[in-house]
């Protein structure tokens, strides 16, 4: 199966018994995979059951492709998938030559156009890159109050 042909529903979180759905991996083989892939880790919610995002159910199907369809051993597998995520948080080189509305991926994973980026000043830039730093953090913490939320309430 290839990644192309899943489609993957517009969720915020999957329990394990959706993934399984969705990539037709067994939830075992889901949990053995977190044991060996550092970069598969769903987090965990208040009852400790996984709950997996949308770029998690994606390595899994990377995984799936890489050791059943390209025959990758797990090692290989886990060296390749580390270098692909790597490379996907680069920027991807956009020449002028290239004619209409040019679409790169932010670090992020978020899609910018070219020309969007272009008209912007470099204060602009600046801020908004700053802005992104300061929201990612807020992110972090949120995700931080949510993993011990419940034993302050307690």
């Amino acid at each position: 199966m290839n990644r192309a042909t899943v489609t993957i529903p517009e969720k915020l979180f999957f329990k394990i018994g959706e993934v399984c759905a969705i990539t037709g991996i067994p939830a075992h083989v889901l949990r053995y995979w977190e044991s060996e892939f550092p970069m598969l880790a769903p987090q965990k919610n208040r009852a400790g059951q996984r709950t997996y995002r949308k770029r998690d159910v994606e390595i899994v199907l990377r995984i799936k492709e890489l050791l059943y369809e390209e025959q990758y051993t797990i090692a290989g597998a886990k060296k390749k998938l580390a270098g692909e995520l790597r490379g996907a948080s680069k920027l991807k080189v956009v020449t002028p030559e290239m004619s209409g509305p040019q679409l790169v991926v932010s670090t992020d994973q978020t899609p910018v156009y070219v020309e969007q980026v272009a008209a912007l000043t470099d204060e602009q830039k600046r801020a908004l890159r700053q802005l992104g730093e300061q929201l990612r953090e807020l992110l972090a913490l949120l995700d931080d109050d949510a993993m011990t939320g419940s034993s302050r309430r307690a």
